[in-house]
């Protein structure tokens, strides 16, 4: 027997301590792969996770630097409430979740030349009073959002498949819908920004700034472009009894007890793992193909159902030749991803600002793009939430940023190699120094109190997480691609699904989970139909 085929065979051992109800094979460890495998391992499958990284959780892991413990990229959940996606899930998987403190205010906004924040108060009425008193005459437009609101996320409470793909996914789609679902239609096609001038604030631009670093991040575009339906969602998560968490320890709490219910109910998880091709037969997903990187061995590993908890764009890239057309032309027709550029600081505690909120927004220029450093999405820790030795704080800071920049230069043209690494550590020390200067505006960075200075950009997330270009985020949820006009979690290709954030509903643990839980949900039905 081939070491390969030995090597296979262990693992396939290793997986098959009692009978299941079939194979799957789930390509990548992030939060959704890791949340699809985990309730499949609980609900009697044999599966195995495969990986590239060092460690679990994809863009919600961690690093650890001269004792400071870094989120890679989110660093706040949603879903932790009773009901919440997270909470159902942890619950069913009999596990408890993380520690975790409330998030109030959930945000806060600094607009360019001003000094006092825009708070994204949890409590509803707080933060009523708040858009209030910051912008004055628009509580019609924040009350259409709390009702839209109010109807999807009820609609959303109970499982409707999106966007609907099978006579199963209608029925459950069907099932999902009331009469105050309808009073949802007529703004299937709106985006923010129409709204906003149907109800005369087109001309606020305070008012049209806040929302677009707002939706920017959890939508990746502007209010111009995002869906009004999804934007109600993503600023109406933030408030009781829904609200965003910050987890105790770091975000790897998350994918270590996903990892240790995966592994207690019988699952696999080979980190270090790459998955190089999907093969098909006959339109249905048979095998993949695995590499290990530490050993370089490779191997076919039969499946049932293969879950892909990679980007659409990642997803043609292993299915080669096999990706059916119009899926393929769809992909390559969707408007460039975002990026991220992120500084990773360690401090001492005397650099953060007495009663500093946990997350705050920078726009430093009106008349310039969010994007390329003029603003900054900004984290910071707290005393004893085990992301630094006392008396010491982690403070990181994101800026998107247009991920094909970081493979040219300045005027487009792609380098050679020696003159391209060049041009790469010019651009990105040039961004750490600005952003170290935006954020020294707010913060007391001096070399007294910086103890650790780190930064990373599309290629960093293209090396740890293998997503396409480095891209953060999904894809963007303007109204061509937002719900039930997006990418379905069930693929053309039978026995293939997708999660993550290409998929309903989007961006952020909460999302990918839900997405997770909509394919376990899927695969058991096609099971009972089969």
């Amino acid at each position: 027997m081939s070491k390969s085929l030995a090597h296979k065979s262990q693992v396939l051992e290793a997986v098959r301590p009692k009978p299941s109800k079939g194979k799957v094979a789930v390509i990548g460890a992030g939060i959704g792969g890791l949340t699809a495998a985990a309730l499949l391992a609980r609900r009697g499958y044999q599966v195995l996770v495969f990986d590239q990284a060092i460690v679990p959780g994809g863009c919600a892991s961690t690093f650890v630097r001269r004792g400071f413990t870094f989120d890679v990229g989110a660093t706040q959940v949603a879903g932790f409430e009773p009901g919440g996606i997270h909470h159902r899930i942890f619950a069913e998987l009999g596990i408890e979740l993380p520690a975790a403190s409330p998030c109030d205010p959930a945000c806060a906004v600094y607009l360019p030349g001003e000094t006092e924040p825009i708070c994204v108060w949890r409590d509803p009425q707080r933060w009523q009073a708040e858009r209030e008193r910051q912008f004055p005459g628009s509580e019609t437009f924040w009350q259409l959002l709390a009702n839209l609101f109010r109807y999807s996320w009820a609609f959303q409470s109970r499982d409707p498949v999106l966007p609907p793909r099978s006579a199963w996914d209608l029925w459950q789609l069907a099932q999902a819908l009331r009469p105050d679902t309808l009073l949802t239609l007529p703004y299937t096609f709106a985006t923010v920004g129409q709204i906003l001038r149907l109800t005369g604030l087109g001309g606020d631009r305070r008012l049209k700034t806040f929302l677009d670093l707002q939706l920017k991040l959890y939508s990746q575009v502007d209010a111009n472009e995002t869906a009004l339906l999804y934007a109600a969602t993503a600023l109406g998560v933030s408030q009781a009894p829904q609200g965003l968490s910050h987890l105790q320890g770091s975000m790897q709490a998350l994918s270590d007890r996903l990892v240790a219910s995966l592994e207690r109910d019988g699952g696999k998880l080979l980190m270090r793992h790459t998955v190089t091709k999907i093969h098909t037969q006959n339109g249905q997903a048979t095998a993949i193909e695995v590499r290990n990187l530490k050993t370089g061995e490779a191997w076919t590993e039969s499946a049932d159902q293969v879950v892909a908890n990679v980007t659409a764009q990642n997803l043609m890239q292993l299915l080669g030749e096999a990706a059916p057309s119009g899926y393929r032309h769809r992909v390559e027709n969707l408007p460039p991803a975002s990026g991220a550029f992120v500084v990773y600081l360690g401090v001492k505690q005397a650099a953060i600002p007495p009663d500093c909120p946990p997350h705050l927004q920078f726009l430093y220029d009106y008349d310039r793009p969010i994007a390329e450093n003029n603003s900054l999405f900004v984290s910071v820790s707290r005393p004893g939430d085990g992301r630094a030795p006392e008396g010491y704080a982690t403070l990181i800071a994101s800026s998107f940023t247009d991920t094909a920049l970081w493979w040219r230069d300045r005027a487009g043209e792609t380098l050679d190699e020696t003159a391209d690494k060049a041009a790469y550590e010019k651009l990105k020390q040039h961004y750490t120094e600005t952003a170290i200067d935006r954020l020294s505006q707010f913060f007391s960075l001096t070399p007294e109190t910086l103890v650790h200075i780190e930064a990373a950009t599309p290629r960093t997330f293209a090396h740890f997480t293998d997503r396409d270009r480095g891209a953060v985020g999904g894809i963007g949820q303007r109204i061509s691609t937002f719900g039930p006009f997006g990418f379905a979690n069930r693929t053309p290709i039978t026995s293939l699904w997708l999660v993550g954030d290409s998929t309903h509903p989007g961006e952020g643990t909460a999302g990918v989970s839900y997405s997770a839980l909509t394919v376990v949900r899927q695969i058991e039905a096609q099971r009972v139909v089969f």
